[in-house]
């Protein structure tokens, strides 16, 4: 896989809610706090307001144009923000399940929006690379976004057999396709391993680390790759990613390791082998500074937060 499906695998972004606000008249609408979780969404007509907590100003959002929440924040959309807000939860109850809110008739604003939970453990991953607020501005090629928003609209509408499943493959094509565009609308002054994929060097290096984890890679391999003196690639890459090229490949490695081992069962030296390390005790040693504890103390603190997690402590 590249290196964006392989994030997003491994942290199993999951549609908790999509729904469909469609208004007539004045409207604002307040979004509690959010932990952990992105909100991925478009304005289909109409205009509204967009600000997030915390954050100094508002986004103005024309028709066609998309956003992306990521930072959990407690956040308002509203068709004026001088409005007393009313709660997002006394709107969307009756669609807990996935729908269309209708007030005052509709026929005016038209918001679809989804939210994402994260894998708790790796969610920063993600999160810590993108701004409180993207904005997706509507153009004429942005159609597999604007597809997938119409599509979802036409499935909350109808409600047919099988829209649950539909609107959740939907959710995740719009997140994908949000970042896709953000990626592509970068400045040039954001660090990261994100935006590091549009780079067409540091990329191809970025791709081969992916595919090839486990493989014991060296600065001159991955500079001949991106076709680079090892000397420049170096800089480049820390650069753009925010640390080194060996630094990034054992931070992803350490990032799978833990998923495995939460997940999967695997005894700590069979997962040392395959992510290329024949010590478990070098492993074990590079897992606990990544990670912060040793592979086994990792998991057992982790099953033994779940029981809490699920009775709501």
């Amino acid at each position: 896989m590249d290196p964006l499906s392989d994030v997003l695998s491994l942290l199993k972004p999951e549609n908790h809610m999509s729904a469909g606000f469609d208004v007539a008249g004045p409207w604002s609408i307040a979004f509690p706090d959010q932990q952990k979780s992105i909100k991925c969404g478009a304005v289909v007509t109409g205009t509204c307001w967009l600000a997030v907590e915390g954050l100094a100003g508002a986004v103005r959002l024309e028709p066609g144009d998309g956003f992306l929440l990521p930072s959990g924040r407690p956040f308002r959309m509203a068709s004026d923000l001088a409005l007393e807000p009313t709660e997002a939860g006394a709107i969307f109850a009756p669609v807990r399940t996935g729908g269309i809110v209708t007030r005052n008739g509709g026929g005016g604003d038209f918001v679809v929006s989804s939210r994402f939970g994260l894998g708790g453990e790796h969610a920063d991953v993600l999160l810590r690379m993108l701004p409180p607020i993207v904005r997706i501005p509507a153009e004429a090629d942005r159609g597999a976004l604007r597809w997938a928003v119409e599509r979802m609209m036409q499935e909350l509408k109808e409600n047919r057999a099988g829209s649950h499943l539909m609107v959740q493959h939907l959710a995740h094509m719009m997140l994908v396709e949000a970042l896709r565009l953000h990626l592509e609308d970068r400045t040039g002054s954001e660090r990261g391993w994100l935006f590091a994929l549009a780079d067409r060097q540091i990329g191809t290096a970025m791709r081969a680390i992916h595919d090839g984890p486990a493989y014991r890679w060296t600065l001159k391999e991955l500079a001949g790759l991106s076709g680079m003196s090892r000397t420049s690639f170096a800089e480049r890459f820390r650069e753009i990613v925010g640390e080194t090229p060996i630094d990034y490949l054992i931070q992803w490695r350490m990032r799978l390791a833990a998923d495995r081992l939460l997940r999967s069962g695997q005894q700590v030296s069979v997962v040392a082998l395959a992510l290329g390390y024949e010590s478990e005790s070098a492993f074990s040693t590079t897992f606990k500074r990544v990670m912060g504890s040793s592979p086994r103390h990792y998991v057992r603190e982790r099953q033994d937060r779940q029981p809490e997690e699920a009775t709501g402590a």
